[in-house]
């Protein structure tokens, strides 16, 4: 069985070299790749179970390589963690509100970061054991093929967006309050807003269109479905 892929994107020789090294020890196969560029090209004839991403590349933003991929079809489930040297909170909140599923600040511990590529990839893997979820007839979230269908048509989400939906429709008519969200994404240690998961309801209920509606604000409390 071939080893899960960790794709490392930064222009520092060093880094990409220390973070290698640590996730080939931690039993990972690794591409090291010193720009955005780069990771397109290994992107049209692989898929990595996850990529590391510096925000801070010679050629293209970090943040636009994100949003890309997000957009894209073909790649917008695979999970990305961003490191960086980037350290204002402006920042963060912005990775993760267009779908970074993680977020590390340099300098960095290995060991955190092999942990916290364990932890996400952890997470996909349950996410993918969940049973198809329908909501009020009309949308379906199948949790293995990280599709979203509304009426038949497939609907592009981002992974976040992906997992906000999966959490509020496995249980129907719960309200969810912000931090509850938080705390199910990306766990207590974060340092992200609340407005964070309003940022993506509001991008989730666009994407939906007219079934955007099920999602529900509860004023003063947080999100459920209703149906």
């Amino acid at each position: 069985m071939s080893l899960p892929l960790i794709a490392v994107v930064d222009d520092e020789p060093d880094i990409l070299e220390l973070v290698a090294m640590h996730l080939q020890k931690a039993g990972f196969a690794v591409a090291t790749l010193p720009d955005a560029n780069q990771l397109y090209r290994l992107l049209e004839h692989k898929t990595p179970s996850l990529i590391i991403l510096d925000l801070m590349l010679p050629d293209v933003d970090g943040i636009d390589v994100c949003r890309l991929l997000r957009q894209n079809p073909r790649w917008s489930a695979i999970p990305i963690i961003m490191l960086t040297a980037r350290t204002e909170e402006t920042d963060r909140v912005l990775g993760l509100e267009i779908g970074a599923d993680d977020y590390i600040t340099k300098p960095f511990s290995p060991r955190e970061l092999v942990a916290r590529v364990r932890t996400v990839l952890r997470r996909q893997e349950r996410q993918a054991e969940a049973e198809i979820v329908t909501i009020g007839g009309v949308i379906t979230i199948d949790p293995k093929r990280h599709e979203v269908t509304v009426a038949g048509k497939k609907i592009n989400v981002s992974t976040t967006e992906f997992r906000i939906l999966l959490i509020l429709a496995q249980r129907p008519g719960w309200v969810f309050t912000r931090n509850q969200i938080l705390n199910e994404l990306w766990g207590e240690e974060k340092a992200v807003l609340d407005r964070t998961i309003d940022v993506h309801i509001r991008n989730l209920r666009l994407k939906l269109g007219k079934a955007g509606s099920l999602i529900v604000n509860v004023r003063g409390v947080g999100y459920k479905i209703q149906t």
